[in-house]
């Protein structure tokens, strides 16, 4: 039977876990670099199908190219990254694309008066939303929602405004007096029954 030597002693958990590498090392992390690489990927798959096709930006519209970047990043945040940050961003520059090719097809370009809303609350409650959805976060897609629909109702308001009252495009559209008072009341008793529910949900919480 050996004798133990008191001198020598085992090494404490500290020690041991200072003395073990990292669980991480020798995994890959390169999440955003596999996000790069998919970008990449995609952006050329399009170029290769573009010159096999003969389509050029004459033939799309150059919002096209904003718009495929927007739809590149939200699917990379959606389903390769997954990071909230990019499904948000990429929906509002998809969105800020689809405005530009309507503006530039048609030459409306006075639209931004009312269309910034489409862009700001209602493009990023959109994306928002579809996180919630991806995440199943049902508070997510509330919230998403709401700020979907504010948008929506911010942009209804600023059409009937700018195109029924001012006629921004240089000719009024032919709407009766009582559409605008009615857009607005009707936006104000949602936004007020979104704020009865907060309030009870935070007196049941």
């Amino acid at each position: 039977m050996g004798v133990t030597d008191p001198s020598v002693t085992e090494p404490t958990a500290t020690e041991r876990t200072a003395d073990e590498p990292p669980a991480t090392e020798g995994r890959p992390s390169s999440s955003p670099a596999i996000g790069l690489g998919v970008a990449l990927l995609l952006i050329g798959i399009l170029l290769f199908v573009a010159q096999l096709y003969d389509i050029g930006i004459d033939d799309v519209g150059w919002p096209a190219i904003i718009i495929g970047i927007g739809v590149v990043i939200l699917a990379l945040g959606l389903f390769v990254n997954r990071e909230q940050g990019m499904v948000i961003g990429g929906t509002v520059v998809t969105t800020v694309g689809l405005v530009l090719l309507y503006q530039n097809s048609t030459g409306h370009w006075e639209s931004w008066a009312y269309a910034w809303a489409l862009v700001g609350p209602a493009a990023s409650g959109l994306g928002m939303t579809m996180w919630g959805i991806r995440t199943s976060d049902a508070n997510e897609i509330r919230n998403g929602t709401w700020a979907l629909l504010g948008g929506l109702g911010i942009f209804v308001v600023g059409f009937l405004f700018f195109e029924g009252v001012i006629g921004i495009s240089g000719r009024r559209l032919p709407l009766p007096e009582w559409v605008l008072p009615a857009a607005v009341i009707a936006i104000g008793l949602v936004i007020l029954a979104r704020g009865v529910f907060q309030r009870r949900e935070a007196d049941a919480g």
